[in-house]
C-alpha cells in the first residue's frame, strides 16, 4: 500500500523504509477500500471466533499527551487480538515530559518497539517522530487530524450504505478542527460529496479545504462550504457533528456556545437529510450542545456501531504496518 512513505534518512542512518499513518491525504481510493475491506474481514472472523494473529510477537508503544477512552482501548484490545501486545506510555511518565527531544524518543522506541501510535497536540511532534523513527507512526489524534476516527467511519457507512461513492455527507460544527479536516481528506480520496456548515469563523484550515476540493473534483465528487445547518444537510446521506470545543479550548467554551447556538444538530436539521440518513459523532458527545438526544439516540444513529468500528479499522491499519 502506498502509505505516506517517508524521507530518507542521512547517510550515517538507516534508510526508513517503514511506512506510516499520518493522514487519509496520502491515500487513494483503492487503499481505503483494500483496509476497509480487510476490517471487515477480521470483524467477521472475531465475531466467528477465528483467531488471527497476524501480529504476533509485535509490540505497539502507544503515547498519549492526551486523554483517550476509545483510542487507548481499542488499540491496546486490536494489538492483543492480533496476537501482539501494546504498551501505554503517559507523555508525563516518559523522559519526553521532560524535556527530552523527539528525535531521541523516537530513536530510542524504535529500537525497543515494531510501530508507535500517538495521541498529541500539534500535528508538527508526529511528523517529526515519523521523520526520525524507523518503525512506522499512527496518527491516534493531533489537533489538526484524526485519521484513525474517520478511517472506522467510513467502515462504518460503507457497511451501512454498501459504498461511499455517490453518497452525500454533510458535516455541521467547528470547520477547523481534527474531525472536519480529516473528513475533508476522506471524503475527497473516495469521491463522496460533503457539505460542511461553520459559523464565520470558524471554517476549515483554507489550504485542507481547497486540496480535498480539487481532488474530489477529479472524482466527480464535490466539497462545499455554507453557513447554513439546513443547507448543508439537504439530501444528505450521513450527518456526522462534534463537539464545539475540543480538548485544549476549554478556555473557548463560553465564546463557542455562542457561536455555535444554531449549529446543534437536532430534528429540525435532520429533516432536510434522507429519510435513511445515518448519525455519526466520533463522541463523547455533549448532549443538548452540538446534538440532542433525541438524535444521538434515535433511529438514525449508528456512534456504537461507529465507536466499536474503531476496533476493526485499527487492527487493519496495524496489520498493514506491522
Amino acid at each position: 500500500m502506498s502509505i505516506n512513505i517517508v524521507q530518507e534518512k542521512s547517510s550515517s542512518q538507516m534508510t526508513k523504509k517503514y511506512k506510516d499513518f499520518l493522514t487519509l491525504d496520502d491515500f487513494n481510493s483503492k487503499d481505503i477500500y483494500e483496509l476497509l475491506d480487510q476490517a471487515m474481514e477480521m470483524k467477521r472472523q472475531l465475531k466467528n471466533g477465528i483467531p488471527h494473529p497476524y501480529l504476533k510477537g509485535k509490540v505497539l508503544g502507544m503515547i498519549f499527551e492526551k486523554s483517550s477512552t476509545r483510542t487507548r482501548v481499542s488499540f491496546e484490545v486490536g494489538m492483543k487480538q492480533l496476537g501482539g501486545d501494546g504498551i501505554f506510555l503517559n507523555a508525563n511518565d516518559l523522559q519526553l515530559g521532560r524535556g527530552e527531544s523527539i528525535e531521541d524518543t523516537a530513536k530510542v522506541l524504535s529500537r525497543y518497539v515494531d510501530g508507535i501510535m500517538i495521541r498529541t497536540f500539534d500535528h508538527s511532534t508526529i511528523e517529526q517522530l515519523a521523520h526520525h523513527a524507523d518503525v512506522p507512526i499512527i496518527n491516534g489524534l493531533t489537533d489538526m487530524h484524526h485519521p484513525t476516527q474517520v478511517l472506522a467511519d467510513l467502515l462504518t457507512i460503507y457497511e451501512y450504505k454498501g459504498t461511499l461513492s455517490n453518497l452525500k455527507l454533510c458535516y455541521v460544527g467547528d470547520g477547523h478542527n481534527n474531525m472536519c479536516h480529516s473528513l475533508l481528506e476522506g471524503a475527497a480520496c473516495v469521491g463522496m460529496d460533503l457539505s460542511i456548515a461553520t459559523p464565520e469563523g470558524y471554517q476549515p484550515a483554507e489550504e485542507i479545504f481547497e486540496k480535498a476540493k480539487q481532488k474530489a473534483l477529479g472524482k466527480g465528487s464535490q466539497i462545499t462550504y455554507t453557513t447554513s445547518p439546513k443547507e448543508a444537510a439537504e439530501q444528505a446521506d450521513i450527518i456526522v457533528t462534534d463537539v464545539w470545543a475540543s480538548m485544549g479550548q476549554e478556555e473557548e467554551e463560553k465564546q463557542r456556545l455562542e457561536a455555535f447556538h444554531s449549529y446543534q444538530v437536532n430534528a429540525s436539521i435532520c429533516e432536510a437529510a434522507k429519510e435513511d440518513f445515518i448519525f455519526l459523532h466520533c463522541l463523547p458527545a455533549h448532549r443538548e450542545e452540538e446534538v440532542t438526544s433525541e438524535i444521538i439516540d434515535g433511529p438514525n444513529s449508528v456512534v456504537y456501531d461507529e465507536a466499536e468500528n474503531r476496533l476493526h479499522a485499527q487492527k487493519a491499519i496495524l496489520k498493514n504496518l506491522l
